[in-house]
């Protein structure tokens, strides 16, 4: 994996279940890993959606409201992230499939959630079946619909964004169901690359001539939750730093 500071730091694991076969959807096994921070409720709503996966890992980096002991209630894998290292979605998601690795060598499929999103019924099974029907697929999206897009306008410029084409795409977002191997092929994801860091493992996957696709099939529910003009201003100012990064070329 993508680690610059790995040996630098160590990460706190919690694991609550033994390492067993991962849950089988028609045959296919899949694991899970999801991750946050300080997300309250959307939490709970994510981790209950991901029931199915097995084994199941939450990768918290750094909160205060309680959100690692909610997920331990669950019963759910729990990777602590070291604090003293800067956090970033690919570090998070690195260490939450490097934890799942170890659970269950076997797995062949991880499907990766942001904290704020909850899976959607009948998605597992659709990404599976297309998987394992294309093994020249590195990673399967489907459609992202935001929670309450009429609360805000933020809202509704979020479910617009997540309107993305069908078919063949040049890179998923966060939720994605990935193939095991391909990502492990790549060396998992960037962890120095703060934002958009899904668009540059894509680019080191089609090196590699594996293909991107995005289904015709609801994936998740996604709860942006921004009601501020201050909210959506950070977060366009994140969005500014992954394009420049991208543009200088410093993440490829």
């Amino acid at each position: 994996m993508h680690d610059p500071a790995n040996a630098a730091h160590a990460d706190h694991v919690i694991g609550l279940n033994e390492p067993d076969s991962p849950s089988s959807i028609e045959g296919e096994k899949f694991g899970a890993v999801a991750i946050g921070r300080n997300e309250g409720d959307r939490l709970r709503r994510c981790l209950e959606s991901l029931s199915g996966a097995s084994p199941l890992v939450y990768v918290d980096s750094g909160s205060s409201d309680g959100s690692v002991q909610l997920a331990l209630k669950l019963g759910v894998n729990v990777v602590e992230l070291d604090m003293s290292v800067p956090f970033t979605a690919a570090r998070a998601r690195n260490a939450g499939f490097r934890y799942l690795r170890e659970l269950a060598p076997e797995v062949r499929y991880v499907q990766f959630v942001d904290g704020d999103c909850e899976l959607v019924m009948g998605w597992a099974r659709e990404a599976l079946e297309f998987l394992e029907n294309r093994p020249d697929i590195a990673a399967v999206c489907g459609r992202l619909r935001e929670r309450d897009p009429e609360r805000s306008v933020y809202n509704w410029l979020c479910e617009r964004e997540w309107n993305g084409p069908i078919g063949e795409v040049k890179s998923c977002a966060g939720n994605v169901m990935q193939r095991a191997c391909a990502l492990e092929a790549v060396g998992g994801y960037r962890e120095d690359v703060v934002a958009a860091e899904e668009d540059e493992l894509c680019v080191r996957l089609r090196a590699l001539n594996w293909r991107i696709w995005r289904l015709d099939h609801d994936m998740a529910v996604h709860d942006a939750a921004m009601v501020y003009f201050s909210q959506w201003w950070k977060r366009s100012v994140r969005a500014g730093y992954a394009f420049a990064q991208g543009d200088r070329k410093s993440v490829v």
